[in-house]
């Protein structure tokens, strides 16, 4: 069993809700080489992940968990006893309903079987809640790091859900890892969660989590990032200053392999469609990183590991028991960023609670396509993978309008049009003095993404009701089926 040697814990608190990957090609090798003195070289492989986002499931575009871990032992010569170190830049399991149903305890089951040996904190880790991350936690046989959350007005790291850096040993060759957490979390996260807590910025906070790692004598400096690859760029001279040899990042999805200042600046795109593949040579007995190469690999469909599969197998049988009900039928997939999908969600609110007369919510809660064929309750958690329920607020017409108009928000709209002009479903023009009911989700409410619905009125009404129950009820109550499917009930027209 790899040594893992644990730097000062320094306390921390933190959770909640934010991008897609496109279609990344395996790319050519970015290579940093320097000239070996010494015969005491010990080979480093790093196999990176990020943004899992609970896609343990094999699909047509991936090989899912257990054919990237037989993807790992055929091309990349993997053994659990060999010179390879299994790294995750965060955001492990919102996503399908595999996943998110059961609090992400089926992912981490599966990253145990993978393998991993530490990850990153994201910002969805906080998504189900702080006690649904201590049972991660608890259950995860990898650490999660994060060095630049704080309590606010407190100096040090306060928190005991995550720890700022390891030093893990790997055939000789001492990793000092470091977690760092998207500063971007408290605008995507349920505030209420992450109260009290401040995302320090990065350059901030290196210099010292270095300090510490090489205190406990680390010969190769690696920082897990869930943060953007263009941010990782702006961070990568400082880092090179500090000695940092690799930079992983995420939440942002884009697949990236470039040496940056002398850095390896790597994302692995997300769903486990991609990894990369990072080679270093170490001069254990100076600390001297000699050669750094890293790779965007492919994870296709294929072969799969046993082991791995039989763990994702039992959480099929789990999920199909709970969620395999099916509620409607679709021709034609539903894309997630769709007018189609827009306005079947809001529809759907709106049909459930006709006393208001509005519903927003925002463009970055859809998180998956509604497949063609038989709909089922998998599907809709799916696509509304988070824990939220529907607000009954009371705002004027100018607020409705300015919440619509918020650059940072993301809004979609149901009951009215606001295509060059502000027009209730009724036929009413918007008026910015009449008050209006509206129907929106509690992280918007409480000010996720931008919106102030909680300044325009703090008595707003919790109705309690879960946001998904009424996009179920709307597409059982059309009872569709191949003859009938739900494409004929859709409004497909363009709202904003």
């Amino acid at each position: 069993m790899r040594r893992i040697q644990s730097v000062p814990l320094v306390v921390l608190l933190l959770a909640l809700m934010g991008c897609q990957l496109g279609a990344p090609q395996a790319g050519p090798p970015a290579t940093l080489v320097a000239p070996s003195t010494d015969s005491s070289v010990r080979e480093l492989v790093i196999l990176y992940t990020n943004d899992e986002h609970g896609w343990m499931e094999a699909n047509s575009r991936s090989g899912g968990a257990a054919g990237m871990v037989e993807r790992w032992r055929s091309e990349e010569g993997y053994v659990e006893d060999g010179p390879y170190l299994i790294l995750s830049g965060g955001d492990m399991w919102i996503g399908p309903a595999i996943s998110t149903w059961y609090d992400g305890e089926s992912m981490v089951e599966v990253m145990n079987a993978m393998n991993y040996d530490a990850a990153a904190m994201g910002n969805h880790e906080f998504d189900l809640g702080i006690q649904v991350l201590r049972d991660r936690l608890a259950q995860a046989e990898f650490p999660f790091l994060s060095a630049n959350i704080r309590s606010k007005g407190i100096d040090e790291t306060t928190s005991h859900l995550a720890i700022p850096s390891i030093v893990h040993e790997v055939s000789g060759v001492r990793v000092g890892l470091i977690g760092l957490t998207t500063t971007a979390t408290p605008r995507v996260t349920m505030p209420r969660v992450i109260a009290g807590l401040e995302f320090v910025p990065y350059q901030d906070v290196l210099p010292d989590a270095v300090s510490r790692v090489k205190a406990e004598g680390a010969d190769v400096l690696v920082v897990l990032a869930h943060v953007c690859a263009e941010e990782l760029r702006e961070l990568a001279p400082l880092a090179a200053s500090l000695g940092v040899t690799v930079m992983g990042g995420g939440h942002c999805h884009q697949p990236y392999t470039e040496i940056v200042n002398g850095v390896a600046v790597i994302v692995g795109g997300g769903y486990l469609t991609h990894y990369v593949r990072v080679d270093l040579a170490v001069d254990v007995a100076t600390g001297a990183v000699l050669s750094v190469t890293s790779q965007l690999r492919p994870n296709p469909p294929g072969a799969a590991d046993p082991e791995v599969g039989a763990v994702i197998d039992h959480w099929r049988v789990k999920a199909d028991e709970a969620l395999n009900t099916i509620i409607g039928y679709l021709n034609r997939p539903i894309q997630r960023h769709s007018d189609a999908m827009f306005n079947l969600v809001t529809d759907a609110w709106l049909e459930a609670y006709p006393a208001a007369d509005v519903a927003i919510t925002n463009r970055g809660g859809f998180r998956q396509d509604l497949p063609a064929g038989p709909v089922t309750l998998a599907s809709v958690v799916a696509v509304l993978p988070f824990d939220n329920v529907l607000y009954d607020i009371e705002i004027t017409g100018a607020q409705l309008v300015e919440s619509l108009n918020c650059s940072t928000c993301g809004a979609v709209v149901g009951g009215m049009t606001a295509l060059g002009r502000y027009v209730l479903d009724d036929g009413r023009p918007v008026d910015p003095t009449t008050h209006y009911r509206v129907l929106v989700n509690d992280f918007n409410y409480e000010g996720g993404n931008g919106f102030r619905f909680a300044q325009y009125d703090p008595a707003a009404y919790n109705t309690a009701v879960d946001w998904r129950q009424p996009v179920i009820d709307w597409i059982l109550a059309r009872r569709t089926g191949p003859d009938d499917p739900l494409d004929n009930y859709l409004d497909t027209s363009a709202r904003q």
